[in-house]
Parts: structure tokens; C-alpha cells; sequence
């Protein structure tokens, strides 16, 4: 799914960026800017920060606005106000705006040469599949979009329509580069360890919601700094490169590597291994995402090889860690169960940071509703599965299994007691 090489230009891309007001949206927004001729933002699609979202708007003058929630005219607004303030005319500059459920659908429809997903969570599978459809580009940086809907996403994606965004991702494709496909033996992805790296389970117990959203690497929104510390993240990282690359389980490996920064390895069969690596930061991800397979000049400041550093590699612990583990599993069986594992991911995160369950409590929870679901539901959750059907998904379906298992994970929170060490 991913291409390894394709031809260069120098032509201007035209990009729409969805989840312009996140983390990913603003640094690529920051690459844009930066090389100045390169790009014509099309769209901009955002959540509810409607302040930033005009700002960006003016800034860009992207034809097209779209926000999940407001309304039309608050965003109409919005943009007038920042226009006045940087002198532009009346009505110089008055785009396109569209609000509601389906906007980043809209958005990601444009027909732009390059469509970034950088929105959070499995609501980006509709607008991923939008994009796919309107024959651009797909920059990935909504894992779980791919992760819940993956046979969907492929059957809907072109040869080389889609480019990792994540940097463990990112980092195989470039790697990936350097040997054919049939000589890989193995992907090896990097994970940080997240703040608790090196705690055993039972010194996990009493962790809070502010420590949890201590990494120590990256700045990132709730949901996934939380994803990091439980490494959910990573097991959701471990589905992707199952998908994007096409190698089974088995072949793909995790290793903690606290300094980040080898973002993650390609091992041959002759015994060799190519890596990628540079600073604990997306730009240089985001930035590929958005010119692939050339690579824009100065995005980030390379190693300073004068220095002397240390860089470290553990094995994953699974017993204070099973979120990987429990991947894999979910992921060997298909069909909408890693749909299933997200959507009870993140009702057991927001349940973390509302006081309402232990950090423990997250992965044994969400691995409860993965058996529950197996099971076809269970007096546990008290709610009926739809089907945990491997055969030819539909998005129904998915959005079925996936509102299921929200529902499971709000029942089995409302009786759960603290999980066993």
C-alpha cells in the first residue's frame, strides 16, 4: 500500500488538511509556510476551535472552511473578523464554509493532490475513504481510520495512494527504500515507553490522569499522550504496519527505545538493518507525507554528531504493558474487532480522566469488551454484539461494532472493580 518510489516534480501541490487546528494540522500548515511555492491549501476542516480554524483560513486563503460543530455563519464571522484585522477588503477574502457531522467528509473530497487526515480517533474513516475515492493522495496520520476499517481502506486505495504520516511508519517506508520487498525479514517499531517505562504492574496502580499526560518525548492531545502511557498506541501502530505493509505479526517487532530517536528499523534476510532517525518530532514526517518521495529542505535540525549521546533499546514488557499483545490478537482476527479495541480504548480513556476508573482499568477493560464482543456479548456488558464478522466489511458495519463496543465499555465501567495484579 505504501509506495517505495514514484516520480518527482516540482509542481505545485494542491493539499487539504483535515485537523488543521491539532497538532499535526498546525506543523504541517508550519511546513507549508515555510517553503513558500510549494503548495496551495484547498480545504481546511477542524473541530471546534473556530478562532484558529479563521486564523489558518486567512492565512492559507483556502476556498473551502469546514467545522464539525458551530455554525456556518459563527465561522463566516470568525473569518471576516481576522480578515479586517489584516487590513484585507470587505468580502476580499470569503470562502466556502461548511459545518456538521459530514464536513471533513467535504473536505477531504476536494480533489486535492494531497489529502492530510490528521484528526484523531475513528471518525476519520469517512473522510479517509473520501479522499481515497476523489483519487488523492492520502498523508495518514489517522491510524484509526485504517486500524478499524482496513479491508475497506484497501480495497478503496490505489497503488501508492497512501503515505504514513506516523513517524514509526514514515520511518519503515523510508527505510524500506534502501531494499527490495521480498528481502524483508522483519519491521522492528520503536515505542518510547511512555512515562511508566520500567514500572512493573503493580506500581502502576496508583497512577493519575496528570501523570499519564507526562511524556517525556512529545506534545500530543489527551487521547493519544494517554494511548502512549498505556502503549494502546502502540498496538494500534502494530495493526497499521500490518496493513500498510503486508507482513504478517509474526514479522513485526517492538522495542522500547526511550530517546526516540531511531523512529523505527527494516531488518533484511542477509542480517542487515536500516533505520531511520533524526529529533523526537513529526515535522520531518508530516513534510514527507505532504511531498512524497522528495524530501523538502531544512524541515528539522539533523543528530548533532559532535555530541556524545547514548541511545538505549528494552524488550516490551508484557505483563505491565498487554496492550500490544492484546493488539496482536485483535488484529489476527480481523473483521471489525480492532474497531472493536479502539472505540472501548478511548470510552476507557476519557472514563481514566474523569476519576470514574484506575489506569489499570483501561486495557483490562477494553480486553473484557474484546472477549465480550468474541462472545457475542455477555451478561457482563449486558449488551448484544452485532457480529464479529472477518468477511467483507461495510463502514455500517464497522460504525455498528464500533458503537457496540462503546456501549460494552460504558456497561463494564459501571461494574468494574479494580483489576487483579
Amino acid at each position: 500500500m505504501v509506495p517505495v518510489t514514484a516520480p518527482t516534480t516540482t509542481a505545485v501541490r494542491t493539499v487539504s488538511i483535515l485537523g488543521s487546528t491539532g497538532s499535526i494540522g498546525t506543523q504541517a500548515l508550519k511546513v507549508i509556510d515555510e517553503h513558500p511555492g510549494r503548495y496551495e491549501v484547498l480545504a481546511l476542516s477542524a473541530g471546534s476551535n473556530t478562532a484558529l480554524a479563521a486564523e489558518q483560513a486567512v492565512a492559507t486563503r483556502a476556498p473551502l472552511v469546514a467545522m464539525a460543530t458551530g455554525s456556518a455563519e459563527e465561522v463566516r464571522e470568525a473569518i471576516r473578523g481576522v480578515a479586517g484585522r489584516e487590513g484585507l477588503a470587505p468580502n476580499a477574502y470569503a470562502p466556502d464554509v461548511v459545518v456538521g457531522d459530514e464536513a471533513a467528509v467535504t473536505a477531504a473530497g476536494v480533489g486535492a493532490d494531497v489529502v492530510l487526515n490528521g484528526i484523531t480517533g475513528s471518525i476519520g474513516l469517512r473522510p479517509t475513504l473520501a479522499a481515497l475515492r476523489a483519487g488523492s493522495v492520502l498523508a495518514l496520520a489517522n491510524k484509526e481510520s485504517l486500524i478499524v476499517g482496513g479491508p475497506l481502506v484497501k480495497a478503496a486505495a490505489g497503488p501508492d495512494q497512501i503515505v504514513p504520516v506516523d513517524s514509526e511508519h514514515s520511518a519503515i517506508a523510508q527505510s524500506l527504500r534502501g531494499g527490495r520487498r521480498e528481502e524483508v525479514r522483519r519491521l522492528v517499531v520503536t515505542a518510547s515507553g511512555g512515562p511508566f517505562r520500567g514500572r512493573s504492574r503493580r506500581e502502576l496502580v496508583d497512577v493519575t490522569p496528570q501523570e499519564a499526560l507526562a511524556h517525556p518525548n512529545y506534545a500530543m492531545g489527551r487521547v493519544v499522550t494517554t494511548n502512549s502511557a498505556t502503549l494502546v498506541n502502540k498496538g494500534l501502530e502494530v495493526i497499521e504496519a500490518h496493513l500498510l505493509f503486508d507482513l504478517p505479526f509474526e514479522k513485526i517487532d517492538v522495542v522500547v527505545h526511550p530517546q526516540q530517536w531511531i523512529h523505527s528499523m527494516v531488518e533484511f534476510h542477509d542480517g542487515s538493518t536500516i533505520a531511520q532517525m533524526g529529533p523526537p518530532r513529526m515535522l520531518v514526517p508530516i513534510a514527507l507525507g505532504l511531498s512524497w518521495p522528495e524530501r523538502l529542505p531544512d524541515v528539522d535540525e539533523p543528530c548533532d554528531w559532535t555530541v556524545a549521546q547514548q541511545w538505549d533499546f528494552h524488550p516490551l514488557d508484557d505483563d505491565a504493558f498487554p496492550a500490544v499483545r492484546l493488539a496482536r490478537e485483535v488484529g489476527a482476527a480481523g473483521g471489525t474487532f480492532p474497531a472493536v479495541y479502539n472505540a472501548a480504548n478511548e470510552v476507557c480513556v476519557d472514563a481514566f480522566h474523569d476519576g470514574r476508573i484506575g489506569f489499570l482499568d483501561i486495557v483490562d477493560t477494553v480486553a473484557r469488551v474484546v472477549e465480550a464482543y468474541a462472545d457475542g456479548g455477555s451478561v457482563s456488558t449486558g449488551v448484544d454484539a452485532p457480529g464479529s464478522t472477518t468477511a467483507e466489511l461495510s463502514v455500517e458495519q464497522v460504525l455498528q461494532a464500533d458503537t457496540w463496543a462503546r456501549a460494552a465499555a460504558a456497561a463494564t465501567i459501571a461494574g468494574a472493580g479494580s483489576p487483579a495484579l
